[in-house]
């Protein structure tokens, strides 16, 4: 099989992230949360390296739930009725977005009181 034009790699790339905006909730209260972020990054003010943190954080949840969904989706083309281990499977992806998230609240409960209580 040929690889596609790096053009379509891309374009691939991005009609999957709007697939995901599309069609997951939980991706979109996600995205809503990292434009949140996006703007008290400039709204505050943060230093580069207080940004980056919570961009860094940010699109690990993102790209969390979108490697959760794909296992998800995997998950259900190879077993659509319930299996009990397929249930685990996708358990243990969940647990991944979660711990994530979890990281990413607590950053930003290091960084932002700084730029807030000044």
């Amino acid at each position: 099989m040929q690889k596609p034009p790096l053009h379509k790699s891309f374009l691939n790339a991005f009609r999957g992230v709007a697939a995901m905006i599309k069609t997951e909730r939980n991706f979109q209260i996600e995205l809503l949360a990292f434009f949140v972020n996006l703007f008290l990054i400039f709204y505050l003010h943060l230093s580069s390296i207080d940004a980056a943190l919570i961009l860094l954080v940010s699109f690990a949840v993102l790209s969390a739930e979108i490697f959760n969904t794909a296992i998800e989706k995997i998950c259900d083309i190879i077993q659509p009725d319930f299996d009990q281990r397929i249930g685990f499977i996708k358990d243990i992806a969940a647990g991944a977005v979660i711990l994530l998230a979890i990281a990413a609240i607590i950053v930003g409960v290091i960084v932002y009181p700084k730029y807030i209580f000044i």
